[in-house]
């Protein structure tokens, strides 16, 4: 098996990001900790849930599973220093890419002014042969293409009044989890943050019926491996979109 190569550390020279995935705990499932890292430094993320994650308890009825997956991600951004969680309650589970779900995600990136935006895997894998989810390939492709909408003016301009304007600052888009990942952060500092984000999904992983699973032992297997190829403990990889002319 090839050596995968050494990963490039992300650039920090920003202070807004704004992450926008499917579900809540989507963030927590190996970003989080990287989050941590950077509100550490005095960056402000952002959170935006697509969905509020309503069929993910096939024992909680959908109302119910609503409000406490969006408690559970409220603390779980908390935990990493996160203190502004939006839910688009768009219908989980049936999530389509589409004019309508970029329009929504560009209402946030305009609202927002973020430098950099987040999102989740939206390849057809997350290696090899392991799918990926349908909510999750959506939400990333809308994304792309959300943060260019934002920037043009006549793209849903009924979004620019009120003192809304057009925002083309986003610098790239970041793809966590990616299988085409060249660039991480070292989370070493900050590894056990993520782990309590996660652990905050509490409701969710029971939901799960993973016997004996444990979000340490989880995340650690994935850190480690990452940390390899930056030569540290911990690392989050990511995959790297630049929105600029030329980069």
């Amino acid at each position: 098996m090839d050596t995968p190569p050494p990963l490039e550390p992300l650039p920090e020279d920003w202070t807004r990001a704004l992450a926008v995935v499917a579900h809540p705990d989507d963030m927590e499932f190996g970003s989080a900790a990287a989050v941590a890292h950077w509100t550490a430094q005095g960056k402000e993320v952002i959170y935006c849930m697509v969905t509020s994650g309503e069929a993910g308890i096939d024992s909680m009825d959908p109302d119910e599973c609503r409000r406490v997956r969006e408690a559970e991600e409220i603390e779980s951004a908390r935990i990493v220093g996160v203190d502004t969680v939006e839910f688009l309650h768009q219908p989980d589970g049936i999530l389509e890419y589409g004019v309508p779900l970029r329009r929504e995600i560009a209402a946030v990136v305009r609202k927002h002014r973020p430098e950099i935006v987040i999102t989740g895997n939206f390849h057809e894998t997350f290696g090899g042969r392991m799918l990926n989810q349908a909510d999750h390939i959506a939400t990333g492709r809308a994304v792309l293409d959300a943060v260019r909408d934002a920037g043009n003016r006549w793209v849903f301009p009924e979004q620019v009044v009120d003192g809304v304007e057009p925002w083309g600052g986003v610098k790239a888009v970041w793809v966590g989890g990616s299988p085409e990942a060249g660039h991480g952060v070292d989370t070493t500092d900050t590894f056990d943050k993520g782990v309590d984000s996660l652990a905050a999904h509490a409701a969710y992983i029971e939901g799960l019926g993973w016997e004996n699973w444990d979000p340490r032992e989880f995340l650690e297997g994935f850190g480690r491996q990452t940390g390899q190829r930056m030569g540290v403990a911990f690392a989050t990889a990511f995959e790297v979109y630049p929105l600029g002319w030329g980069d």
